[in-house]
Parts: structure tokens; sequence; C-alpha cells
């Protein structure tokens, strides 16, 4: 495990499956994960999702967020592709259960995430894209050091509206 101030990130075990199918089904937290239409995830696409998880030598490691006191999964962060030759990695996160939404649990899971990502994979560039309806995910990626790299115009379709995608990124400072 590799643990923060407030949460720990792990690996997945059977038991989160429920509630990780509970967080990738809500409405209002699906609108802020994926750019596709919002369509219900089930139970065995989830279980399956969760069963596969491992660490692998592409470099994509999905790990469930805990928190440190209750030992309650709450969400997870990953590293979805990784460019060995040019050492870039592209990262998401999720804080699913919204108990814990503007508390600093996903900034502190990104923190422990970007310090993997350089201290051990010995990444130079982190980054991640996010929309611009989503005040709260980019507050938290400002705070741990990430700045707009660029804006993609109406690059998102959600309730009836375009808007824009914002790509992020952070260096190591190495």
């Amino acid at each position: 495990m590799y643990c923060g101030e407030k949460v720990c990130l792990r690996a997945y075990k059977e038991e989160d499956i429920k509630l990780a199918m509970k967080f990738v089904n809500d409405r209002e937290l699906k609108k802020f994960l994926v750019t596709n239409i919002p369509f219900p995830m089930s139970l065995w696409e989830e279980e399956t999702w969760v069963k596969a998880q491992k660490g692998s030598e592409s470099g994509e490691y999905n790990f469930a967020i805990e928190d440190i006191k209750t030992n309650k999964y709450i969400g997870g962060c990953g590293i979805q592709k990784v460019n060995w030759l040019t050492r870039v990695a592209v990262v998401g996160i999720m804080i699913g259960d919204k108990d814990y939404w503007s508390k600093g649990y996903g900034t502190d899971a990104m923190k422990v995430l970007m310090k993997f990502i350089f201290e051990d994979m010995n990444i130079n560039k982190i980054r991640l894209n996010t929309f611009s309806f989503n005040e709260r995910a980019k507050k938290c990626y400002e705070k741990c050091g990430f700045e707009v790299e660029g804006i993609l115009k109406n690059e998102i379709f959600k309730e009836g509206k375009y808007y824009d995608e914002i790509i992020m990124s952070a260096f190591s400072k190495k």
C-alpha cells in the first residue's frame, strides 16, 4: 500500500465490487468521468474489471482509494497509459463516495499517486483531462501542481450543452 495523510492506495478487493459498481453507475459522478453517453455498468462487468486488476509491465496500474481512519473503500485512481520513450503517463481519479468530496481526499490520493509515478516508475510528466464544468477537480489538480497545457473547445456534450475539455500536466522535479 502507498499512503498519504488521509488515504492509502491499495489493490482492489473482491468486497469492493458492489460499491465500485454503485460509484460508476451514479449519474452525477458519471458526468465527471466519461466523455461518451453514460451507460449503466453491470455487476458482471465491474466484477470482471476488478478481478483483472494487477500490476503490469506496461505501467498500467489501478488502485483502490481507502480512507486511512476507517479502512473504507472510497474511490479509485490509476495510470491508464505510459509512454516509456517520452516518460509520460496519463492518469485518472475518482472519489466515488460523495461524503468524501471537497475534503482533501482526492488531493491526497493524487499526491500519493504522483509520488508513486515520479519516484517508483521514473516518469517525467503526468497528464490528465478534465471538463470545464468540474471546478472541484481543477482545484484539486492545481493544488497537486498540475497546470493547464491545452483546451479542447466544445469537446464534451453533457446535459444538452457543450463544454471544453482541459488538458493538464505536472512534471517531475528531478
